[in-house]
């Protein structure tokens, strides 16, 4: 199957990506959450055509076969995590906890995000150019690595 073996790849890298890992772990999403979630969202993208859900179950990265079924709870409890989670964001705003100085570590993780997935995106083509931007990209990744690390275990993970 094509499909499968241009998705999964894909979802393989992706998750296995070090930024990935650290902000997975400190989200409200299993692993398998994260993924179903994933296939969800891009696979149509892929594909290029709107795939059922039985197609999408095995685009699954286990060797057990997933029933649409399976893959439909899963789904579900990944968007209702995720709906949840933006819903305490809003709730938090709302009640101006966002005004607190103890959210600017958060806040100054998410511009560093931005930056970097924009430095990603702005990939430039002269091979002169790319040696450069990557190296700089490298510098910014581990940077953005070493603080997630600090904010997921340290005393400033404390609201």
């Amino acid at each position: 199957m094509k499909l499968k073996e241009g998705v999964q790849p894909w979802l393989i890298s992706s998750l296995n990506d070090s930024i990935t890992k650290i902000l997975s772990q400190n989200s409200h999403l299993t692993e398998t959450q994260l993924e179903t979630l994933l296939i969800d969202i891009l696979a149509d993208n892929i594909a290029g055509k709107t795939l059922k859900y039985d197609e999408k179950a095995r685009l699954r990265l286990t060797k057990a076969k997933i029933s649409r079924g399976a893959f439909n709870r899963t789904l579900k409890q990944a968007k209702e995590n995720v709906i949840k989670s933006i819903y305490t964001i809003l709730l938090l705003g709302y009640l101006g906890v966002f005004e607190s100085t103890t959210l600017d570590p958060y806040l100054e993780i998410a511009n560093k995000l931005k930056e970097y997935l924009e430095a990603y995106k702005n990939m430039p083509n002269k091979s002169a150019e790319l040696s450069e931007h990557l190296k700089s990209m490298e510098i910014v990744r581990e940077e953005l690595e070493k603080c997630l690390k600090q904010l997921s275990s340290g005393s400033e993970n404390q609201l």
